[in-house]
């Protein structure tokens, strides 16, 4: 439950920061600031930062070229060192389960429990069975506190950190909502890593994270084409435009279909891992996002793999553009990059559990 006025949702990704400040009206959410800032190579390596200042000054700049004033802001993590499980226990009070919760975790997060911070949500109680089924996530500390101090180094107030995954789900929930009757999973592919997170019966069942996205493809192309990084960059944005991707050489149209085909792959094994654990039959749609889902060679892969429809989500279905100060080619261009900073923006200033 969450109440008060929407945050900036600040999405510091691999390669570049999207900012979005989402505004309540009686017809619903609706955007009216959009900030965007590159990053250059390097600059956060494996979700680390290496490179604190340069990440300070492009948070800094986004602000200020989408003139967004208000500091309290919404920051996610992703990666290796978040962790979710879902997990049943006893039927306890919200209080009992507060106390309770990091027991628990120790039960099932291949942390040491003092290097993380653990949090929960409560999916369903089960009265009759007298047992309760909840999502419990922990991420690494450290990971946590490098971003909020950098948050904080650059006059920003951070009031919520939530994960990537779930920030895209709050997007998607919005816009779609999420059936009971459904299975189906909703990965972000963006330049280092794929976020998967099925949805069953309602609630998030399955998340993982996989170390692969659209710098692979730079990288391959640099390394099997034989051009700079800007080249090769410019290459995969040719390869993710429909009307130039017939255009490409050869070569390159080659490196774009393996790596999309590799990529997929390792999303399918996740996909089935799921289903031979889970006991479900099957999945019954894919929906893709991110920076990297622009490129339809990767749809058509997971497609081929999955053998169920992939459909690429449009963040803006239900988000309409509210302020003449939202740069609109710049949405209309990364539209699917800014889908976790539209999550962030969906959390509120003041929030408390159901």
């Amino acid at each position: 439950m969450s109440e008060g006025k929407p945050l900036v949702g600040v999405d510091i990704g691999a390669t570049s920061i999207k900012v979005c400040q989402l505004k309540e009206g009686r017809s619903g959410l609706g955007i009216v600031r959009l900030g965007y800032e590159a990053l250059e190579p390097q600059t956060i390596v494996d979700r680390h930062i290496m490179n604190a200042q340069a990440v300070i000054d492009a948070l800094v700049s986004a602000f200020q070229r989408g003139k967004i004033r208000q500091k309290e802001v919404a920051l996610s993590v992703s990666g290796q060192s978040v962790i979710s499980r879902k997990i049943t226990v006893p039927i306890m009070t919200t209080a009992e389960l507060d106390e309770q919760i990091q027991w628990e975790a120790e039960n099932h997060i291949p942390f040491d429990i003092k290097d993380v911070n653990v949090d929960y949500e409560i999916l369903r109680r089960r009265p009759e069975a007298g047992q309760m089924d909840l999502l419990l996530v922990a991420a690494k500390r450290d990971e946590i506190n490098d971003y909020v101090q950098i948050a904080r180094q650059a006059k920003l107030k951070p009031l919520v950190v939530d994960i990537d995954a779930f920030t895209i789900q709050n997007m998607f929930e919005y816009s779609r909502g999420l059936p009971a009757d459904q299975t189906f999973a909703i990965i972000n592919v963006g330049a280092t890593q794929a976020s998967i997170n099925i949805i069953s019966g309602g609630t998030s069942a399955f998340t993982r994270d996989i170390a692969n996205g659209g710098n692979f493809l730079t990288e391959q192309i640099i390394k099997q084409v034989g051009v700079s990084y800007d080249e090769a960059e410019q290459l995969k944005y040719q390869a993710a435009t429909a009307h130039v991707a017939s255009s490409l050489p050869p070569q390159v149209y080659d490196v774009v279909e393996s790596v999309c085909d590799t990529i997929a792959a390792e999303i399918q094994r996740s996909l089935d891992f799921f289903i031979a654990t889970s006991g479900e039959e099957r999945i019954g749609r894919v929906f893709l996002t991110g920076g990297t889902a622009k490129l339809h060679q990767l749809s058509s892969a997971i497609e081929r793999r999955s053998r169920v429809t992939v459909e690429v989500i449009q963040p803006l279905e239900r988000l309409p553009i509210e302020a003449k100060e939202v740069d609109r080619e710049l949405l209309d261009q990364r539209s699917t990059q800014f889908c976790v900073a539209l999550g962030l923006g969906m959390r509120k200033t003041r929030e408390r559990r159901a």
